[in-house]
């Protein structure tokens, strides 16, 4: 029986996007204010996870290891550094959060059996990568606030009441809900990008954030006034509404998680290469 530990680290670092051979205005279309001189920086934290089997004390590695490990190979060249200049690698492909972990991975897999680095730039966006080559994936976080009513309109108060609850209360109730989206995509050998980040956050903005945030899901959003808004349905259409748009900026949709309370929350995966999806059929993982 494998098992997967995860450690957990942190460092300070700023970075620049600024390829020498553009132009300023050219650099400031790719990049905007991640062009300014002389760059920006960041509170990193990173994850290391690490996978194997059960030894004879009842660890996977010793955690007084892998914290050395993590601490001299990582932390302590990158923590109050200035990335482009501190590694070679990132002369070559700039030092993007995708970039980052990608790097990261490289330097620990001679030393530990790692299996997937996540590396938050900030709470509301993290990558992680999995020794696939130039494959990463990126996770944008947002949040809206809705209302909703759980009920179905054929059956009566007192049968719904019975499936879905108080949420089947006739004036329905609100929810503040937290979206996580994740793109995977190939990282470009040069910016270090997946995806043109700003790109990515107005598709879920218009997409998502505008049209669903302070509204009666079921009044306001036509979906679903055929559908019930369930947790799941909201996900469900999120991904559908998403995945296109996605595609067309050069990244594929991976996953929406959508966290309805601190106690419930849902998951949809939407590649067909992992989860052998036909045009997104509906596979949500509940969490409460």
């Amino acid at each position: 029986m494998d098992c997967i530990i995860n450690r957990r680290a942190q460092f300070s670092a700023s970075h620049r996007y600024w390829l020498p051979e553009l132009d300023e205005a050219e650099n400031q279309r790719l990049f905007g204010a991640g062009s300014r001189f002389p760059g920006h920086g960041h509170n990193y934290v990173l994850y290391v996870s690490i996978a194997g089997k059960l030894d004879q004390y009842g660890m996977v590695e010793n955690l007084s290891y892998v914290k050395q490990v993590i601490k001299k190979e990582i932390t302590s060249q990158l923590d109050y550094a200035y990335l482009n200049d501190v590694w070679p690698e990132f002369s070559e492909t700039l030092p993007s959060t995708e970039n980052i972990a990608r790097i990261i991975w490289q330097r620990l897999a001679p030393h530990l059996p790692i299996v997937n680095i996540q590396l938050f730039e900030h709470p509301e966006l993290f990558a992680d990568y999995q020794g696939n080559n130039m494959e990463a994936s990126l996770t944008v976080k947002t949040h809206f606030s809705a209302a909703h009513r759980l009920a179905l309109p054929e059956l009566s108060l007192e049968e719904n009441t019975e499936i879905y609850g108080k949420c089947a209360r006739t004036n329905g109730h609100g929810h503040n809900y937290h979206l996580e989206v994740s793109v995977v995509g190939e990282i470009d050998s040069r910016t270090g990008m997946i995806v043109d980040l700003g790109d990515l956050q107005k598709i879920i903005n218009d997409y998502v954030v505008e049209p669903f945030d302070h509204t009666f899901l079921n009044k306001d959003v036509p979906y679903f006034t055929q559908t019930v808004p369930t947790a799941e349905n909201i996900a469900f259409y999120i991904a559908q509404l998403l995945q296109q748009p996605i595609k067309e900026i050069g990244a594929e949709l991976d996953k929406v998680k959508l966290i309805e309370s601190p106690n419930n929350s849902c998951e949809i995966f939407c590649r067909k290469s992992t989860r052998q999806l036909n045009s997104l059929q509906r596979e949500a993982v509940l969490v409460g």
